[in-house]
């Protein structure tokens, strides 16, 4: 018989699954006991978030969405004449960077360990579905301090909309709001980055999380921990999330605080890749800075953009290799056909192969913060085909790897 609490919480689970959805997704989600140092990160990603929601509230108080006076609110205002500005501005300001560096290893987690392998087809296409949604994100926010930078890096990543053929002009317009970038952009996206992204965001963020908790956790064996249950029907080798992991992501919070700090306190702009120097100058629409290039986050995939040689002046080639670099991870549980998960027990060429594409897309990361010149276009372009060629010749050489036995239950490595 199903035991009822009493006072304030038994009122409030008549009304709403309070107590059940704690135990449903904490103290009785059972997660594998062999979690290791790679699965901080979602849990950090979840604590990102709330300080950049929290610290925009703050900033949005403040900021003036008008391009006379938007780099003056910023600087002169928020750093300034707000009482603790500076501190919540870079706040802000690293944590996005904070942000797209503990996605990145999450799902490089996911890459290493198969956790986009069936059953968990679904939580990987919301990971990079909110992926995207960093992305726009991250866009939008870089143009609001309307500095220098802000205002080139948006005028050519805006202006690779209207590349595309036929539809081009149109849409470039329809992005801006105007003829060129002004107000209208300005404020659209300023709505755009402190009310629609940041709901879509949660809301893929929610719908991440709930299909993680009905299939379970991977782990980095890649045991299936629900096929191993004993007579309670509890896995054999699962610990409850709560208190056990709740307990360990502290001691992960904790640690990537004081590294966050550091940063926040010695070196906000972090030599220029967290906070540009030309952005600490008003936009310019006569002047344009000697080398215009995204936020470090993006250079990867600008690189791709740069990599792709133009066709009769267009840049359009590029900008369909830009976006296949990122489709192509939608797809990637049905590239991957080995059906062993975690990359401890998969062939020792295809750990060189993951290796080589994790080096190959940081050096594509450095060379889009660097001016182009031959040289570094042909290592962005080697760096491109080696990219696609690690999904797009996946089903070919995942089927000829030789794999280690399988352990039946997790072991604690």
């Amino acid at each position: 018989m199903e035991q009822k609490s009493n006072g304030l919480m038994g009122w409030i689970d008549a009304r709403f699954p309070a107590t059940k959805m704690w135990e449903d997704h904490l103290s009785k989600y059972y997660a594998p006991k062999n979690f290791n140092f790679w699965y901080f990160f979602g849990s950090l990603a979840i604590m990102v978030l709330v300080i950049q929601i929290l610290s925009g509230v703050f900033l949005a108080m403040f900021y003036k969405p008008d391009t006379a006076l938007a780099f003056q609110s910023v600087e002169m205002g928020i750093m300034r004449d707000v009482e603790w500005g500076w501190l919540i501005r870079y706040f802000h300001s690293t944590g996005a960077s904070a942000f797209f560096l503990v996605v990145y290893l999450h799902m490089f987690r996911a890459l290493i360990y198969g956790s986009y392998k069936k059953p968990r087809e679904l939580i990987w296409i919301f990971g990079v579905l909110i992926f995207l949604a960093l992305m726009a994100e991250g866009f939008m926010g870089y143009l609001l301090p309307w500095g220098q930078m802000s205002f080139w890096g948006a005028q050519v990543i805006i202006n690779l909309v209207s590349a595309i053929p036929f539809v081009g002009e149109d849409l470039g317009i329809w992005v801006r709001g105007d003829f060129v970038i002004g107000d209208a952009t300005l404020n659209r996206f300023y709505s755009l980055h402190i009310v629609a992204i940041p709901l879509i965001l949660i809301g893929l963020i929610v719908a991440h999380i709930i299909a993680l908790h009905e299939v379970g956790s991977n782990n980095p064996d890649g045991v299936e921990i629900k096929k191993n249950k004993d007579e309670n029907g509890i896995p054999k080798d699962g610990i409850p999330f709560h208190p056990y992991y709740s307990v360990k992501d502290i001691v992960g919070v904790i640690v990537f605080l004081m590294f966050f700090s550091i940063v926040v306190f010695f070196a906000p702009e972090m030599f220029g890749y967290f906070l540009e120097h030309a952005n600490f100058e008003p936009a310019n629409p006569l002047k344009t800075p000697e080398h215009i290039a995204p936020v470090w986050y993006f250079t990867p995939y600008y690189s791709v953009l740069r990599a792709v040689p133009s066709i009769a002046g267009s840049a359009f080639p590029g900008v369909i290799a830009m976006g296949a670099a990122i489709v192509v991870l939608f797809f990637l549980p049905w590239l991957d056909r080995n059906p062993v998960k975690s990359i401890r027990y998969r062939a020792g060429w295809y750990k060189i192969l993951v290796a080589i594409f994790v080096v190959t897309f940081i050096i594509l990361g450095v060379l889009g913060t660097l001016a182009p010149t031959d040289g570094r276009t042909l290592l962005a372009q080697v760096c491109t085909a080696y990219y696609f060629a690690f999904f797009l010749l996946m089903p070919i050489y995942t089927k000829l790897e030789k794999n280690k036995p399988v352990p039946e239950r997790v072991t604690m490595k």
